[in-house]
């Protein structure tokens, strides 16, 4: 005779962050989620002009050859037109410390843009 549990084993992530729901898309965290509806009051209170979230950039090396694809949080965009490129970071991983210095050489390149951390 077999067993029925009618519920489920509640599983974590790696690092264990609870993915939640915000405004119809999925986050990886509940940081995220919040940071996503505190931009929404941004963009209402007039401070930001827009926001995206998990915007996909390539990161490539100093010989031009392309390294990998850095998915960041959230990509503002701001009244004066600079572009901020946000991460909502919990815990840091190597491999995430090894993308935050390719996109730090990328983010020099480039004038009205800069990158910010939140750790939460």
């Amino acid at each position: 005779m077999s067993t029925f549990t009618p519920f489920r084993k509640r599983t974590f992530s790696k690092y264990h962050a609870v993915k939640q729901t915000y405004n119809g898309y999925s986050y990886d965290s509940k940081a995220e989620a919040q940071y996503a509806a505190e931009l929404d009051l941004r963009v209402k209170g007039k401070d930001i002009k827009s926001w995206d979230r998990q915007k996909k950039i390539e990161l490539f090396g100093q010989n031009g050859t392309r390294i990998c694809n850095y998915f960041v949080d959230f990509v503002i965009e701001h009244i004066d037109g600079r572009t901020e490129y946000v991460e909502v970071k919990g815990f840091e991983t190597e491999a995430w410390r090894i993308k935050r210095k390719l996109m730090d050489d990328k983010i020099k390149g480039m004038e009205s843009a800069f990158y910010t951390v939140v750790k939460v």
